[in-house]
C-alpha cells in the first residue's frame, strides 16, 4: 500500500502588509514629533544700528564679564557672590559699558540647570548680545 501525501503549497510572503505598517509608523513619527521653531530666539537685525561716523575713533571694546556660576547656584562675579537683583545691576552696567560687550557663563558641573537659566534670563532682560556659556573640558 502506497500513501500519498499531499504536496504542501508554500506560499509566497506578502510584503504589502509590512509596508504599510511601515507607513503608518512613518506617518505616526513624522506627526508626533518636535522640530526646534529657531523663530523664538530673537535675533537682531543688521540695520537696527546706524553705522558710526567715520571720522570719530572706534572705542577699545569692553572686557568680557565673567560669570562663574558655583555648585550651589550662586552666581559670582570677580569672586563677589550675587543675588538676583545684584546680578541684574552688574549686567546693566556692563552693558552700558558698550554695545557689544560680552558676557562669559561658566557653569560648574555640578550647577543646577535651572541656576544656569536664571543667569541667561537675566542677561536676556539687560539686553547682553554677546553672551556665551563655556564648558571646560577635561584633561586627556
Amino acid at each position: 500500500m502506497r500513501i500519498r501525501r499531499l504536496a504542501t503549497r508554500t506560499g509566497a510572503i506578502s510584503l504589502v502588509s509590512m509596508i504599510d505598517v511601515l507607513m503608518i509608523l512613518l506617518i505616526f513619527f513624522m506627526v508626533t514629533s518636535t522640530y526646534a521653531d529657531l523663530g523664538m530666539i530673537p535675533v537682531a537685525d543688521a540695520g537696527e544700528e546706524a553705522p558710526a561716523p567715520a571720522a570719530a575713533p572706534a572705542p577699545a571694546p569692553a572686557a568680557p564679564l565673567l560669570i562663574r556660576l558655583g555648585a550651589d547656584g550662586v552666581a559670582r562675579v570677580r569672586g563677589r557672590a550675587l543675588d538676583a537683583a545684584a546680578l541684574d545691576a552688574t549686567l546693566r552696567a556692563h552693558r552700558v559699558a558698550g554695545p557689544e560687550a560680552a558676557v562669559l557663563v561658566l557653569p560648574s558641573g555640578n550647577a543646577d540647570a535651572q541656576a544656569l537659566v536664571s543667569v541667561l534670563d537675566a542677561a536676556a532682560r539687560a539686553g547682553v548680545r554677546a553672551l556665551s556659556v563655556l564648558r571646560l573640558q577635561a584633561a586627556p
